[in-house]
């Protein structure tokens, strides 16, 4: 990775010279007044028009944003957010550690492309953020001129000073009402991925062309863009209809993948998230279906079997999915954070429902459909910002053909990072993650604690409950107050467990006197597939500067470790003399660990690029069909 780094100061040092023009000028746009400021966008416009670049205006345009913050929101964006304002003009993805206002970083570049006025996109992963980011940016964007809207599942809103509406949160108060073009005929729009998709794919299934609501693809912002251009990638966008019911067929299966024995019937491949139905276990099938060969004729029998052994063998209440309100809902593995409307594909999400004895929604027939790869890179021009990119940066570029720049921290990172500590069973992690918690709650210090599940979760709380140790716990089942536990994450003697929830896009603010305590102490339980995430984790603590530290606890008995790693780590304890019930802290340990998650992330990028090149043919196919269809409407 020598070359990335050696890359990344070369960009630094291109990035700093722009920004040192950017603070020559500041006096002199200081000087001018809010009506002066105001016209800024049409002389830039007009700029344009005549010859000029976007380049050559880019230290005026940064001069006038910065100001309007100063004036609008009291904020003056710092050199660094300056740096990664110009890597996201670029066409980079600008990596920003946690604090750093990545929000206020997206207003200059947002402004900038929006001057073409062909609108610019900010992409974020939900509605709320969607809304909140807008309303908190509009003023700067409203005093120099421009219209800023946003578009959410429900409805579509322009920012306009004159409404008064009640809301709580200032950022929710000034917005009107408008439908979807609208929306998007403003000059900048925020929105979620998913709809800005979804819309792609409405307007293209419209039978008249003033029907559709956007206006092409010109410039766009992925916040969080690990997260929605990796981890989202492996879903497909969808749109469908119920096909026909087929209930009864599937609680059939799911009784009898219950009568099957593991090992015996079935072997589970774990590394492969696969199972194999064995001679006895088909032998086993047949007989209770009571046909003579499962696999003669119409062989849909096999399908139907082998989503319901999936069912019950790979998909788990409480990990990948958990039930509400009588339905199952989707647990996104890296954020924590339930899905609902999303669905598991061919029929394995009826199997679920099946085997949990829930009323079976029908299968859909698909009308239309597009992978999040090839709906943003349909972009004239593409950003990314996100606090862990650089372990993706392959990734990113070869799909995206978007680079990474690592913008330094605009103060000094003192967070201390504690070498991991394995153990050699589950119970020995969770006892010693629990000692550490209580040792740190009784002098004062906050503590995180991460979890990969919302099992894992449960589990660990009832360990700390045990212990008489008062803590909050965060997980899918009570996202209703994220708000509020992750407000008082960061006070004296707060203990806050967690799913991967805490670990994105969340700014946990030191409470009084923590700071001469250390910090908020992050303790890890289990060390991810991506080690993006895990740094998101870490992240959460030593924001702007501040004091902080973490750790991360695993064991022999850990999904990653005991799938991908276990020999090696299990030979190298041996060969460092591994007692049962002590931990040990070992660089050789921690780097198979690491290189498990190296192979894995390998692993997994590798079913992306395979998804994508099949997309890539039905890509072509759909832009044929989408231009010929357009080509028909205009003439109609």
């Amino acid at each position: 990775m020598s070359w990335f780094f050696d890359s990344n100061e070369g960009e630094l040092r291109k990035l700093r010279k722009i920004v040192a023009r950017v603070n020559q000028l500041e006096p002199e746009t200081a000087a001018c007044s809010d009506v002066e400021l105001a016209q800024m966008t049409t002389r830039f416009r007009e700029r344009l028009a005549k010859g000029e670049t976007l380049d050559q205006l880019l230290p005026e345009i940064f001069a006038a944003v910065r100001e309007v913050a100063k004036r609008t929101l009291k904020q003056r964006h710092f050199d660094v957010q300056l740096m990664g304002g110009l890597a996201l003009h670029k066409g980079h993805v600008a990596e920003m550690k946690t604090g750093e206002g990545k929000t206020l970083v997206a207003s200059l570049a947002l402004y900038a492309n929006a001057l073409a006025g062909k609108g610019a996109h900010l992409v974020t992963t939900n509605d709320y953020l969607a809304k909140t980011g807008a309303g908190w940016m509009a003023p700067i964007y409203h005093a120099l001129g421009m219209s800023v809207a946003y578009i959410a599942h429900e409805k579509s809103a322009i920012y306009d000073p004159a409404v008064e509406l009640e809301a709580v949160d200032p950022r929710h108060r000034h917005w009107r009402d408008v439908t979807r073009r609208e929306a998007y005929q403003a000059d900048i729009t925020y929105g979620q991925n998913s709809e800005f998709g979804f819309d792609y794919l409405r307007d293209n299934m419209v039978m008249d062309l003033a029907d559709q609501v956007q206006r092409g693809l010109y410039y766009g912002i992925v916040d969080e863009a690990d997260s929605i251009l990796i981890d989202e990638a492996r879903t497909p966008l969808i749109i469908s209809s119920p096909a026909e019911d087929a209930s009864e067929t599937y609680y059939t299966f799911a009784r009898v993948a219950g009568q099957l024995q593991p090992d015996q019937d079935y072997v589970v491949e774990e590394k492969f998230h696969a199972v194999n139905l064995t001679e006895d276990g088909i032998a086993r099938s047949e007989k209770l279906l009571r046909v003579k060969n499962l696999y003669e004729g119409d062989v849909t029998a096999v399908h139907y079997l082998d989503n319901a052994v999936k069912a019950r063998a790979l998909y788990h209440k409480d990990k990948e999915y958990v039930v509400k309100d009588g339905e199952v809902v989707i647990v996104d593995e890296f954020t924590g954070r339930m899905m609902p409307g999303r669905r598991w594909s061919d029929g394995l999400h009826q199997a679920v429902e099946a085997k949990e004895g829930l009323k079976i929604q029908r299968e859909t027939r698909t009308f239309a459909t597009i992978t999040i790869q090839n709906y943003f890179r349909m972009y004239s021009k593409l950003g990314g910002m996100t606090g862990t990119a650089a372990t993706e940066a392959e990734e990113l570029f070869k799909v995206y053909k978007l680079e990474v720049t690592q913008i330094p921290t605009n103060r000094p990172m003192v967070r201390l990072d504690n070498p991991d500590l394995v153990y050699k069973t589950e119970q020995g992690k969770w006892d010693a993650v629990v000692q550490e918690v209580k040792e740190r709650s009784e002098k004062g210090q906050p503590v995180l604690i991460g979890t990969t599940s919302v099992e894992k979760s449960e589990r660990l709380s009832d360990e700390l409950r045990r212990h008489g140790l008062k803590h909050e716990v965060l997980n899918a089942k009570n996202h209703e107050r994220e708000a509020l536990i992750i407000a008082d994450a960061g006070q004296r003697g707060a203990i806050t467990l967690s799913t991967n929830m805490a670990g994105r896009g969340v700014d946990i603010l030191l409470g009084e006197g923590v700071v001469g305590l250390g910090g908020l102490h992050v303790i890890g339980t289990e060390r991810h597939e991506a080690r993006r995430i895990d740094n998101q984790l870490r992240g959460r603590s030593g924001r702007q500067g501040d004091p902080g530290s973490s750790r991360f606890y695993s064991s022999l008995e850990d999904e990653l470790i005991r799938i991908f790693a276990s020999e090696r780590v299990a030979g190298l304890m041996a060969r460092l003399g591994f007692d049962d019930s002590a931990p040990i802290e070992s660089g050789m340990v921690t780097g198979a660990i690491t290189q498990a998650q190296i192979k894995v992330e390998g692993r997994n990028f590798d079913i992306r690029k395979r998804a994508l090149e099949f997309d890539d043919v039905l890509n072509n196919q759909r832009n044929q069909i989408y231009n010929d269809r357009r080509k028909i409407l205009e003439k109609g």
